[in-house]
C-alpha cells in the first residue's frame, strides 16, 4: 500500500515542501530511503522501527521504501522521522489516509516514541501557510517558535502515540498560539544601559552618530578604557525591531538551532562578539551543507570584533563582502545559498601591542616599526567599509567616581530613531538605500552638499591633518547624519568639524 505525507526542510533561511512517500509490499522484509538523503536522515530507519514498536504498533514484516521528493535536493537532518513514522502506519492502515491533507508533519523520534525538537520550525511554517497548509505537527518544545505565525493551526506534541489517537479521533489536541502584542511589549528590554558608563561622552557620542546613520565603528584605545563595555550597549541605543526584521533574525537562529526553546520571537536586536580565533567559515557561514556564519547571527544588530589585529587576516577580509552586499553567498560544487547579513560592525583595538601609544599617564614600549606592523594588520579595503574612527582615552579617577547621573540609552535611542525616520524619508525612492551609510558616491554628491565655509573646513582638513582620499566620502555621510540629529537640512560647518574628529587612522600620527 502507498501513503503520501507532507513533511518539510530549510534550504538557506527559507524553506520548501518535502512530499514523504511510503510503499509496503509483500516482499522480502527491508527498510529503503530514497531522496538524497544524508546520513541523519537513513539512520532515520532505525529510529523509526524502534519507535514504532515501543508504541505498541505492529510493525510491518514486509519491504518498506522511502522517497523523499523532490529527489534532487540534499535531505538532511532528523525532523523526516516522524513523517516517515506517519507515512509507515498510513501505508499499514492505522491511520486513516483521509485525515492527513493540508498537515505537515515535522520531528525527531527516539527510541521509546517521544519527540525531540527540530531546528528550522519558523521558517517551515512560514513556508507552510504561503502553499495554503492548515496545520503543522510538530514536537511541543518546537511549536513555540512556530506559533508566532497566524492564520495556521500549529500542534505541539510529546509523543508518538498522541499524534496517532489525534489523527484517528480518538484524543483532541489544542493549538498553540503566541500572543505578538504581549512579544512586543518586551521589545526594547535590556538589562544594559549607557548610563552605567562613567564618563566617555565622546565616544558615546561616536556611538550614537554611528547608530543614527548605520555607521560601521572602530575604536581605538588602551586596555581597560571602557571598549568593549561601550560596544555591549550599542543595540540599546539602535530603533527596535519591527516585526519583519524580528521575524527574518528568529529564522536564521531557528535553522541554526540556537534560538532558545522559550523563544517565540527575538525582539531584541542581537549582538555577536565570535573571539579572534574564529576561523572565517565560523565568521562568514560554510560547511560541507552551508550553514548560516556570525556575521548573520548578527544580522539587524550587532557584531562586536574586540582585539581586531588579532584576528586572522584571511578571516577579516572575508568580511568584505558581507559589509558591502549586507548578504553572504555560500557556493558549494552542489548548492550555493544565501544567507542575509545586513549588521553594524563595532570594533575595538589597542593603538599598540602594548596597547599604551596614546596613553598620556603609561609609558609605550613599543618601537614604531612594531606600531606600523600592528596597524598593517588591518587592510585598507576593510578600512574604507568603517566610516568613523575613535579615539577611547583612559577613563579618568574623578570621572569615574562622579555621582552625577549618565544620560540613558533610551533618551539617545529617542534622537537616534528621528534621524533614521529623516533619512528613511529622504531615500524612499530607493530600493536598496534605507540610511546615510548605504549612500554610495552618486548619493553623497547628492544629499552631501556643502557650503563654501564647510567647503574650505574640508579642504583644510584634508591637506592639514593629512587625511587620505578614502576619508572625503566618509567624512561627508558622517557629516550628513550628524546634521541629521539636528535635524538639520543642510551640512553646517560644524557638523562637518565633529566628522573630522571621526577619522583617527587617517591622520599623520599612525601613518609613521
Amino acid at each position: 500500500m502507498l501513503s503520501k505525507i507532507l513533511s518539510s526542510a530549510t534550504y538557506g533561511i527559507d524553506a520548501y515542501l518535502v512530499e514523504v512517500e511510503t510503499n509496503v509490499e509483500k516482499q522480502i522484509p527491508g527498510f529503503i530511503i530514497v531522496g538524497l538523503p544524508d546520513n541523519a536522515v537513513k539512520e532515520s530507519r532505525e529510529r523509526v522501527t524502534a519507535a514504532i514498536k515501543n508504541s505498541d504498533f505492529e510493525y510491518p514484516l514486509k519491504k518498506i521504501t522511502v522517497n523523499l521528493a523532490p529527489a534532487d535536493i540534499k535531505k538532511e537532518g532528523s525532523s523526516f522521522d516522524l513523517p516517515i513514522a506517519i507515512g509507515l502506519l498510513t501505508a499499514t492502515g492505522l491511520i486513516e489516509s483521509n485525515k492527513l491533507n493540508d498537515t505537515v508533519f515535522l520531528g525527531e523520534l527516539s527510541l521509546d516514541g517521544k519527540l525531540r525538537p527540530v531546528k528550522g520550525a519558523l521558517p517551515i511554517t512560514v513556508e507552510a501557510k504561503k502553499k495554503g497548509i492548515k496545520r503543522i505537527i510538530l514536537p511541543a518544545e518546537s511549536s513555540i517558535e512556530a506559533s508566532i505565525v497566524d492564520e495556521i493551526n500549529v500542534y505541539g506534541v510529546t509523543k508518538l502515540n498522541e499524534v496517532v489517537d489525534f489523527l484517528n479521533a480518538t484524543n483532541e489536541l489544542i493549538p498553540v498560539k503566541s500572543d505578538r502584542k504581549e512579544i512586543f511589549s518586551k521589545v526594547n528590554k535590556y538589562h544594559l544601559d549607557f548610563s552605567d558608563v562613567k564618563g566617555q561622552e565622546n565616544v558615546k557620542r561616536a556611538l550614537e552618530v554611528a547608530a543614527a546613520g548605520a555607521h560601521n565603528i572602530l575604536m581605538i584605545g588602551p586596555p581597560g578604557s571602557g571598549k568593549t563595555m561601550l560596544a555591549k550597549r550599542l543595540p540599546t541605543i539602535l530603533p527596535p525591531l519591527t516585526f519583519e526584521e524580528a521575524l527574518e533574525t528568529t529564522k536564521i537562529h531557528s535553522i541554526a538551532g540556537i534560538l532558545s526553546r522559550e523563544t517565540a520571537l527575538i525582539t531584541e536586536r542581537p549582538f555577536r562578539s565570535p573571539h579572534h580565533t574564529v576561523s572565517d567559515a565560523a565568521l562568514v557561514g560554510g560547511g560541507s551543507f552551508p550553514r548560516p556564519g556570525e556575521v548573520s547571527f548578527a544580522h539587524h544588530g550587532v557584531l562586536f570584533l574586540d582585539e581586531l589585529p588579532e584576528f586572522k587576516k584571511n578571516v577579516l577580509e572575508v568580511l568584505r563582502q558581507p559589509l558591502e552586499d549586507s548578504r553572504v553567498t555560500v557556493s558549494r560544487s552542489k548548492l550555493s545559498l544565501e544567507f542575509p547579513a545586513n549588521f553594524m560592525l563595532a570594533a575595538a583595538m589597542n593603538p599598540c601591542p602594548c596597547g599604551y601609544f596614546t596613553d598620556p599617564n603609561k609609558e609605550c614600549t613599543c618601537t614604531p616599526p612594531l606600531i606600523q606592523k600592528y596597524m598593517a594588520k588591518i587592510s585598507g579595503p576593510l578600512l574604507d567599509r568603517i566610516d568613523i574612527h575613535i579615539e577611547v582615552p583612559a577613563v579618568k579617577y574623578k570621572e569615574l567616581a562622579t555621582e552625577a547621573p549618565a544620560e540613558k540609552s533610551e533618551i539617545i535611542r529617542d534622537r537616534v530613531i528621528k534621524a533614521r525616520d529623516i533619512q528613511l524619508n529622504r531615500f524612499k525612492e530607493y530600493k536598496h538605500i534605507f540610511n546615510n551609510a548605504d549612500m554610495g558616491s552618486k548619493e553623497v554628491r547628492k544629499y552631501c552638499k556643502l557650503d563654501t565655509a564647510g567647503e574650505e573646513l574640508l579642504k583644510m582638513a584634508m591637506t592639514k591633518l593629512g587625511l587620505s582620499a578614502r576619508a572625503y566620502d566618509r567624512i561627508l555621510k558622517v557629516s550628513r547624519t550628524i546634521a541629521d540629529i539636528d535635524n538639520s537640512e543642510n551640512i553646517l560647518p560644524q557638523h562637518v568639524s565633529e566628522a573630522i574628529q571621526y577619522r583617527s587612522l587617517d591622520r599623520e600620527l599612525w601613518k609613521h
